[in-house]
């Protein structure tokens, strides 16, 4: 698709790596979203995080407002098949113990985390661990110096919160930045990123914060967005929905592809990271599912798990995947198990397996289960753990850590 006929040509912006996400200078706009379950529910917070992957988001954010949330981001983010960020708002605490949970990124609200010496103290650790941080300015909760100098939450207000922040990350020698200066009004909103635009060479991040439900989110989320895309403006969005999260991811993958800014494709194919549990080469795996499934358009969501131990269970949500495990691939719908194969036949039983599924559907493929596959896939989950406990990813090494720091900061002073 020739990109000068649907949109103005984007700004030039630095560059940097969320991950393996390279956001700005030229990279593909990228889709976020943000889970909604408790972080600390790990389980449900990764089926979360699968099912906004399959719906086409490439970076999630997990709220680290608590010491449990900090651990299950420990425990999540080897197992994330996108870079996660930690959401900070009043805590800086918060935002170290999600650095060394080995989150990938950190969103911190000027307006909330107001302390100089604790914002250079995060941005000097996140300087040592290179992980980016937006700052993420919103209308709603300015800094009350600056509304009340500019007389309101105008976009001279917004634009000067996220100056003063790099300021400060700038004494400490921190720029992997990107930048949001959000409002929940629209025409606010529009003018507040132009302007940032025209102020800083660093990445923004768009969105119109608390949009609401659908369809009148939808329609202010788009209008914002799409006004500044049109215009060159703005390297990742997030739709901001009182609404199931995919609806933000799926919205945010549709807009990108209706201006041109993303390629459209029928197949959504998810990988999880290759963590320390993985019994194949994942990528070498997914690669051959991508090529082998691509040309035959099929438009379901498949799944491609280094594990059957926890594997079908967090990529419930896709149509179809397939988990290894004792050399042999575990075929599943809908997170029920329904075949096992042989390792060597994994990628071949993927795509006869996505063909029926797209020509019967789902109830009729789950009704031809091979009866004894789930024992199956239960015997050889069982003997993985056996053999490598339930910390593969040696995650509790995390937790120790986020732990000791807080037990430290909670000891009385002098004592």
């Amino acid at each position: 698709m020739d990109m000068e006929w649907t949109t103005t040509r984007r700004r030039p912006t630095r560059r940097i790596m969320l991950g393996k996400v390279p956001i700005g200078d030229g990279a593909p706009v990228t889709v976020q979203s943000m889970t909604t379950t408790k972080t600390a529910d790990v389980d449900a917070t990764l089926a979360q995080i699968y099912a906004l992957a399959g719906a086409g988001a490439d970076i999630v954010r997990c709220t680290c407002n608590e010491e449990a949330a900090a651990e299950g981001l420990a425990r999540i983010v080897p197992r994330s098949p996108v870079p996660i960020v930690a959401d900070i708002h009043f805590h800086h605490e918060m935002a170290m113990a999600a650095l060394e949970a080995g989150v990938h990124g950190l969103r911190l609200n000027p307006g909330n985390l107001r302390k100089p010496e604790e914002i250079k103290q995060i941005a000097a650790e996140a300087k040592d661990r290179g992980v980016p941080i937006r700052v993420g300015v919103n209308a709603g909760s300015l800094h009350p110096d600056l509304y009340r100098q500019f007389g309101g939450a105008t976009p001279e207000a917004l634009v000067e919160s996220a100056r003063i922040e790099l300021a400060y990350f700038a004494e400490v020698g921190f720029d992997d930045v990107k930048i949001s200066v959000k409002a929940s009004s629209v025409p606010l909103m529009i003018e507040a990123y132009r302007l940032a635009s025209a102020t800083f060479d660093h990445p923004l991040h768009l969105g119109v914060t608390e949009a609401g439900p659908p369809p009148a989110g939808l329609l202010k989320g788009t209008a914002g967005i799409a006004t500044l895309l049109a215009e060159g403006i703005g390297d990742t969005i997030r739709y901001s929905l009182t609404a199931d999260p995919v609806e933000e991811a799926r919205a945010g993958r549709q807009l990108l592809e209706a201006l041109g800014l993303r390629e459209r494709k029928n197949l959504d194919l998810i990988a999880c990271p290759s963590c320390g549990r993985a019994e194949i080469d994942v990528i070498a795996v997914a690669k051959a599912a991508q090529e082998a499934l691509e040309d035959r358009q099929l438009p379901i969501q498949v799944a491609v798990m280094g594990c059957v131990v926890n594997g079908p269970g967090e990529a419930r949500g896709a149509d179809l995947g397939i988990a290894a495990g004792r050399h042999r691939g575990h075929l599943f719908i809908k997170g029920k198990i329904v075949r096992v194969v042989p390792e060597d036949e994994m990628v071949d039983a993927l795509v006869a397996e996505a063909e029926r599924l797209v020509a019967e559907g789902v109830e009729a493929r789950l009704a031809a289960a091979d009866a004894g596959a789930e024992a199956a896939a239960e015997a050889d989950r069982r003997a993985l753990l056996d053999d490598r406990g339930d910390d593969a990813n040696a995650s509790e090494v995390r937790v120790d850590l986020i732990r000791k720091k807080f037990g430290e900061e909670r000891k009385p002073h002098g004592g």
